[in-house]
């Protein structure tokens, strides 16, 4: 089995650039509209908030995003060994195609299923999208 020397800078980098994307996204930018469609009370927040909940939340949604990153770090290194590109090009290549052929798919479970709006489901991967973009950016630009 073949070995992949991940640059793990680049990852870190673009797991805290997740989560920034992510606190702009769900908080200043559509964060109204996401708890609404969402069925979220600031009680709700305010009660996690009170019981130091909150922490917990993020720590575990900075370690998906660590292997978020991580992950498309090795599918870069793939897609750049096949199709003889490297640099930003194979990170947006790779991140649009793992978002259209794992996420989106996954995800529509979610309207399919459970009911959720059409509109939730594209402003959550509308948001899935652009951070896929944005990580593989940033470790294409480190590869």
């Amino acid at each position: 089995m073949a070995s992949v020397d991940v640059n793990y800078m680049a990852v870190v980098v673009s797991a805290l650039a997740n989560m920034g994307l992510g606190s702009l996204w769900y908080g200043p930018l559509f964060g109204k509209q996401w708890m609404a469609l969402m069925g979220i009370t600031h009680e709700s927040i305010n009660a996690q908030k009170v019981k130091n909940e909150m922490w917990k939340a993020y720590a575990l949604a900075f370690v998906g995003s660590l292997a978020m990153a991580y992950v498309l770090h090795h599918v870069m290194v793939l897609a750049s060994s096949y199709f003889g590109t490297n640099g930003i090009q194979t990170g947006l290549s790779s991140a649009f195609w793992s978002w259209l052929g794992f996420v989106a798919p996954v995800t529509l479970g979610s309207v399919l299923w459970e009911g959720k709006p059409w509109k939730l489901w594209w402003l959550m991967n509308s948001y899935y999208l652009l951070a896929l973009l944005i990580m593989g950016s940033i470790i294409g630009a480190w590869m």
